[in-house]
């Protein structure tokens, strides 16, 4: 993944909650941080998220969207 956001997180997705449109996807990235991502439920459908599922964290500007390998 080639992306030009320099802010990039590992971790594991811990909850996804889903809503009407959006989802909140809950990934721990260690030492006891959790960062939260609201998305669309499109985006968690096409990138197969599920709890315990490797993803990242992606942080640009004030937005943090979620990406996979």
């Amino acid at each position: 993944m080639k992306i030009s956001a320099r802010n990039i997180l590992k971790g594991k997705v811990t909850e996804i909650v889903k809503g009407a449109t959006t989802s909140h996807v809950r990934i721990d990235i260690g030492g006891g941080v959790v960062v939260t991502a609201s998305i669309t439920n499109d985006a968690v459908a096409d990138l197969a998220l599920e709890k315990g599922k490797q993803a990242y964290a992606v942080i640009k500007a004030s937005d943090v969207m979620v990406g996979i390998d």
